[in-house]
């Protein structure tokens, strides 16, 4: 079977091989986030059972705004993967929702009194990845939507 130049095939024009490859791995990172902020905010007594008193402390500080960035970033995320798999156009403005939830978490998180034991390379490069993804996520999500891929 021969690709086409944009990467679609004769058979599946207009759908790019590369959407579903995107789709999937993005629905799986923000799977990953609203499981996370899911068990969290549930407060999952199995889940919370590795974490300090003092970090448990800061998850349950979050002031509703955190919470309301939080939710929209990892749900936003796995709504917008969903539409992209879907190839629906609105994966573009839900992206660009959970992309600034995904800020609005980040700004929590560099103005409130986070514990030393989630300070470290690891938390800033797992916060970097969140940031890196989200844009990347928006940035194909548009382009899929120029092509017409998304409609």
């Amino acid at each position: 079977m021969d690709e086409m130049e944009d990467g679609r095939t004769a058979e599946g024009a207009g759908r790019p091989w590369h959407i579903w490859l995107v789709g999937v791995l993005g629905l799986l990172w923000n799977g990953m986030g609203a499981f996370d902020y899911t068990m969290t905010e549930t407060r999952n007594a199995a889940y919370l059972a590795g974490f300090t008193a003092d970090q448990l402390a800061y998850f349950n500080s979050f002031p509703a705004w955190a919470v309301a960035g939080w939710a929209l970033g990892v749900w936003g995320g796995v709504a917008g993967c969903l539409l992209i798999l879907l190839r629906r156009r609105a994966a573009v403005p839900v992206l660009a929702l959970s992309l600034a939830g995904a800020a609005v978490t980040v700004v929590f998180e560099l103005t409130a009194a986070v514990p030393e034991s989630l300070k470290g390379p690891e938390s800033a490069m797992l916060t970097a990845a969140i940031l890196i993804i989200a844009v990347l996520l928006l940035v194909y999500a548009m382009r899929m939507r120029r092509r017409g891929v998304l409609r």
